[in-house]
């Protein structure tokens, strides 16, 4: 399994409007998730019985992709953060990346040449006066490569834990695509867009 080496986040906001980070923040939990405290981010992991096709590489798309929204929120609640609503705009900016990612066979925030926020644009989200974005990427083949491996993976990294535990973000979009990928014919491709407009 791989996951891109930085998980990026950008804002354009309105002068009033930006809210420390912190002034937003949960119990307890979420600070010692967000220090990587190794106890705390197993309480972050949905049960095995939460989350139907978290564990199936095999599953549908649409239903792996409704697990990987379910561990996300499960997550969030944990940390006492609200629950990230799907936004359409946000679906389809992540499936328009993972679409390059596989067709220019680069795993990256900049696949195919486009800056990260490329998508973001082209599916009208950041038309609005001010805006939060960040992005998170990972690949992996078999069970590496099913929702919640790859959750596991992101909580396990401090720059795409940071991206999943914000409280700036209010949306997120998420696809998974799978086809060729550096070598592997399988290689299922995940896209986590977050944001937030206003």
């Amino acid at each position: 399994m791989l996951l891109a080496s930085n998980a990026p986040a950008f804002s354009l906001q309105a002068p009033k409007l930006g809210t420390p980070d912190s002034a937003h923040a949960g119990p307890n939990v979420r600070s010692l998730a967000m220090s990587g405290e190794r106890r705390v981010l197993r309480l972050l992991a949905a049960p095995t019985t939460d989350c139907v096709g978290a564990d199936d590489p095999r599953a549908a798309s649409a239903v792996q992709e409704q697990a990987m929204l379910c561990l996300l929120n499960y997550a969030r609640q944990q940390a006492g953060l609200a629950k990230l609503d799907d936004s359409r705009k946000l679906d389809g900016s992540a499936a328009n990346k993972a679409a390059d990612i596989l067709r220019c066979n680069s795993f990256s925030h900049e696949a195919c040449g486009r800056d990260f926020l490329y998508w973001f644009r082209r599916a009208g989200y950041l038309n609005a006066r001010c805006w939060w974005a960040g992005e998170n990427l990972a690949w992996g083949t078999g069970s590496l490569g099913s929702a919640r491996s790859i959750m596991k993976a992101w909580l396990h990294s401090p720059s795409h834990r940071a991206n999943m535990l914000s409280s700036n973000y209010r949306e997120t979009g998420i696809s998974l695509r799978t086809g060729g990928l550096s070598g592997s014919s399988d290689a299922h491709v995940w896209v986590n867009h977050f944001g937030r407009t206003c």
